[in-house]
């Protein structure tokens, strides 16, 4: 696929509590020396602190209307609406949801447009500098902790004064992926005791570099929970059992509880219960990053902070948009990285290389029709064992 002198447009975002947007001054500056037209819907940056004016600047056009001249738009949330106005034969690049998009993604095979979902970025080494995931989840985790801290009556670190001594918060985060790992650091910088669970033996060395205690019934059948790619294996029954009771007992002394769980494509898995809640003292606090899938305690309620049984639960849908600058920045860079596989650096033209393992990985729709495998695409055969691993955890992002 070989289109001559290109535009690159970036759009407004309308989803609600959506406040990013898919460039920035710096990575349009890198479009246009990559000999593209860049084009900036009308006010896409001013939640995430980004004048127009900072992007015409950087050489870009501002227009309240850049879907139909544009060859490539960028976004970071979509839906069938975002398809109107585009051309035949361009390009979506974003955050496409494609586990709870199925109209988005048949609507642009029938307009033939191509669709990349950036979430399906595989986990090889020369893809992290392009995963969405781990970019985003990594701010969520740290955003965790300040939502759990504002809404916390007491303060974190132990503080001693004369009139007495303030013992230090009690967190404990569950999953101990990239935005498990960041609620860990996070914090233990504001001087909090942390503990941490996850279903992986592998973690157990990441938790405990981070200063955290690792929470798990570390019997034989735990040690053996790691497939050879590094994946979690199914636990039995009676482990389960186990590892609730364990669990039940941690939570009930803590005054701050992080879940980080996500299945893509499915419910968030169900770790804190309504009788876990009960038990936790007064005043405590639950951050929920897995509430825009259902939630990993009962008594999330999305876009909601809820107060139960004297508890606080903040199940934020976005929780990296509301630091849109920074998530903006990253989530940019990104898409740079991205559209730099498609990009000819010497004829300045877009190529794509359908055999790329990142471009088959992300690439939905092509040519009209649905190929990806995994969302009514035909199947394929097996594919090689990729070149490296990556963290096996993609959490809330």
């Amino acid at each position: 696929m070989t289109i001559v002198g290109f535009t690159i447009s970036i759009l407004k975002e309308t989803a609600p509590y959506e406040e990013r947007v898919a460039a920035t001054p710096e990575t349009v500056k890198k479009f246009v020396a990559m000999g593209a037209k860049a084009l900036v819907e009308k006010g896409a940056g001013i939640k995430a602190s980004i004048p127009d004016d900072e992007y015409e600047k950087a050489g870009a056009e501002i227009s309240e209307t850049v879907k139909d001249t544009a060859d490539i738009i960028l976004c970071v949330q979509a839906n069938t609406d975002t398809l109107e106005g585009m051309k035949t034969g361009s390009i979506l690049i974003g955050q496409l949801a494609p586990y709870n998009n199925e109209d988005l993604i048949k609507t642009a095979a029938d307009k033939n447009i191509t669709a990349f979902s950036m979430e399906l970025v595989p986990r090889i080494t020369r893809a992290q500098a392009m995963d969405v995931l781990s970019s985003q989840s990594n701010l969520a985790g740290y955003k965790a902790v300040l939502d759990a801290a504002e809404h916390y009556g007491k303060s974190f670190p132990m503080m001693m004064t004369a009139a007495g001594t303030v013992p230090p918060a009690k967190v404990f985060v569950m999953g101990a992926g990239v935005a498990g790992l960041q609620a860990i650091a996070t914090a233990k910088r504001l001087g909090a005791i942390v503990s941490a669970t996850d279903v992986r033996p592998a973690a157990k060395e990441q938790v405990q570099s981070l200063g955290a205690s690792f929470v798990a019934v570390e019997d034989d059948e735990f040690k053996e929970a790691e497939t050879a790619g590094g994946y979690a294996k199914e636990m039995s029954d009676d482990y389960k059992k186990k590892q609730a009771a364990l669990i039940e007992e941690t939570i009930a002394k803590q005054d701050i509880v992080i879940t980080t769980a996500l299945i893509p494509g499915r419910p968030a898995p169900k770790l804190v219960t309504e009788a876990m809640v009960k038990s936790m003292k007064p005043g405590s606090v639950i951050v929920d990053l897995a509430a825009p899938t259902g939630g990993n305690c009962e008594l999330t309620k999305a876009d909601e902070i809820v107060e139960q049984h004297a508890v606080t639960i903040i199940g934020h849908s976005n929780t990296a948009s509301r630091l849109a600058a920074s998530a903006s920045a990253l989530y940019a860079k990104n898409l740079l990285n991205l559209i730099g596989l498609i990009i000819d650096t010497d004829s300045k033209d877009i190529k794509i290389d359908w055999d790329d393992d990142i471009i088959k990985g992300i690439a939905l729709t092509r040519d009209g029709k649905i190929i990806h495998p995994g969302f009514g695409g035909p199947k394929e055969a097996p594919e090689k064992k990729p070149e490296e691993k990556k963290d096996n955890d993609k959490d809330a992002a």
